[in-house]
């Protein structure tokens, strides 16, 4: 596969949910919303991709669309021996290969001629030890993942190798 995007990071899953499980679920049991894999997402500037749980959530939010690393997951599933979950479990909306996503932080990035602005780390919770193993959390610590802005309309699609 090539990868003529700016960034340098390729798409290898998407993933939107209709509700919120964690967010906001402090001291509570979890929401139950579906993670749906999809093809491809529609972001719209400033708001989100639609669709999705934080689209519209709050003027120039800050994780209007997230990502996470294939990377840190492979090294995640080795460290931690744990073969039967997949990337999505985490509830980042973008699955990249090609770049530590930490270098965004603070910085604009094009995928797939969308652009967008890297805000902050998705700071792991500690229901990830729940969702994927014991110890995740810990591990992700700094690789969680990727909170941007959405600067330009357009779609993302997974593109396989």
């Amino acid at each position: 596969m090539t990868n003529n995007d700016p960034s340098g990071l390729s798409v290898t899953g998407l993933y939107v949910s209709p509700g919120h499980n964690f967010f906001g679920h402090h001291g509570k049991l979890p929401g139950e919303y579906p993670l749906l894999g999809v093809d491809e997402v529609l972001c719209r500037a400033g708001r989100g991709i639609e669709g999705d749980r934080f689209f519209d959530h709050g003027r120039d939010y800050r994780g209007q669309i997230t990502l996470f690393s294939l990377e840190v997951y492979d090294d995640l599933c080795r460290s931690l021996e744990v073969w039967d979950k997949h990337p999505g479990v985490f509830r980042r909306n973008v699955i990249t290969t090609g770049d530590d996503l930490n270098r965004f932080i603070g910085r604009d990035l094009e995928i797939q001629g969308v652009r967008f602005r890297g805000v902050a780390e998705c700071s792991p919770c500690h229901w990830m030890d729940g969702a994927f193993g014991p110890g995740c959390a810990a591990h992700l610590k700094g690789r969680g993942g990727l909170r941007a802005r959405i600067l330009s309309d357009g779609v993302l699609r997974v593109l396989c190798a």
